[in-house]
């Protein structure tokens, strides 16, 4: 398998010194796990990993990668291990990630996401040879009306919530860097490829984050409880993780052709037909676990949640030959898997991850999908 892998992407990243902040989260680990397959030297800058249940742990990545615990906020330790790694690509995840969280924490999520990112693109500046940062936001940056159409790169930021609100903020800042330090005439004189990626809502094995649909419902039903729902009706562009990330890697291998082209935003959502009900997820949540039943605790005097969220993925279809490879049954199916097998074979996590990758490397080749070949 590690032979078929090492192929995809053009062969980017065999040897590349890979940079990752926030690798000890949910996308980050099982980013970091494919980089480790494509042949790259990955080191990692995060806070510990929130329960010894996440990925990160189960698939042991500490050692086989060099990971750094520390605090995105902290300019100068970021600085001295970005410089002492000399990275040739940074992919930026390290964030407060959650909605709910951020109601309560609303300061710590400010500084996270946006102090967080402006650190990042300072200890940019002063490494010499970073061909391209991907900043990996959210979908929520958007100014949230609820249309049907589907929201482009260009539409209006914004955020009711501060977390939806702070990543608004952090696209700002890495547009603000791109043009004034890392674009054809700019202050440093550097041509490093600076783009923003907006995902959908990415679910996958490995993620125990409170106040997420997956985990939540994982936690309910190994205890046999009913499974909590606030928002039932809530439609959201569901994705099984390695979609995204396949994009954000793709998308760091045209550094190689054009900065200038290829920097900017992206969105890199599913199938709209992917895009159903937060009750819908649960009953097929349900179904692959093999028995449970969940609960409509809806309070309308809760803290504001979007009812309604697409992504419009005209560019990367067009401009970079990316399509999404599955549909929400494989989805969840994924997903359950991965939950099954780690409550019967945690000593395990590391192989069978390895084999959901390579499923889905298969089916993306199946589907002659560019980035897999």
């Amino acid at each position: 398998m590690e032979s078929m892998v090492v192929l995809m992407f053009n062969n980017f990243f065999k040897n590349k010194k890979v940079f990752i902040t926030g690798h000890t989260g949910f996308k980050g680990s099982w980013l970091a796990f494919w980089l480790l397959t494509l042949g790259a030297k990955v080191k990692g800058y995060a806070l510990e990993p929130n329960t010894q249940n996440d990925f990160f742990v189960v698939t042991q990545l500490e050692k086989k990668i060099e990971s750094v615990i520390a605090d995105v906020r902290d300019l100068n330790l970021l600085k001295k291990e970005m410089n002492d790694f000399n990275p040739d690509i940074v992919f930026h995840l390290a964030a407060q990630p959650l909605v709910r969280y951020s109601y309560q924490n609303p300061k710590l999520t400010f500084e996270t996401n946006v102090l967080g990112t402006v650190n990042l693109f300072e200890a940019i500046r002063s490494c010499n040879n970073i061909q391209a940062c991907i900043n990996i936001t959210t979908d929520k940056c958007y100014e949230n009306v609820e249309k049907i159409s589907g929201y482009i790169e260009d539409d209006k930021l914004g955020g009711h919530d501060p977390y939806s609100a702070s990543k608004a903020c952090s696209e700002i800042v890495s547009a603000s860097y791109r043009k004034s330090f890392f674009s054809n005439s700019n202050i440093d004189d550097k041509q490093t490829m600076i783009a923003t990626v907006r995902a959908g809502n990415v679910i996958g094995g490995g993620d125990w984050a409170k106040d997420r649909l997956i985990p939540d419902s994982i936690r309910a039903l190994e205890n046999n409880l009913p499974i909590d729902i606030r928002n039932p009706d809530a439609i959201r562009p569901w994705q099984y993780v390695l979609e995204p990330l396949s994009g954000y890697l793709w998308l760091a291998a045209q550094s190689e052709k054009n900065a200038k082209e290829f920097g900017g935003a992206w969105n890199f959502g599913p199938d709209i037909k992917n895009a159903i009900s937060v009750n819908k997820i649960v009953d097929q949540v349900i179904k692959n676990w093999g028995k449970g039943k969940w609960s409509n605790i809806q309070n309308p005097n809760d803290l504001h949640e979007a009812k309604l969220l697409y992504l419009d993925c005209s560019k990367v279809k067009t401009k970079l030959n990316w399509l999404p490879s599955l549909d929400i049954e494989s989805t969840i199916t994924a997903t359950i898997a991965w939950y099954k097998e780690y409550f019967t074979k945690k000593d395990n996590m590391f192989n069978f991850s390895l084999e959901q990758l390579e499923t889905y490397i298969k089916k993306a080749q199946s589907l002659q999908l560019q980035w897999s070949n």
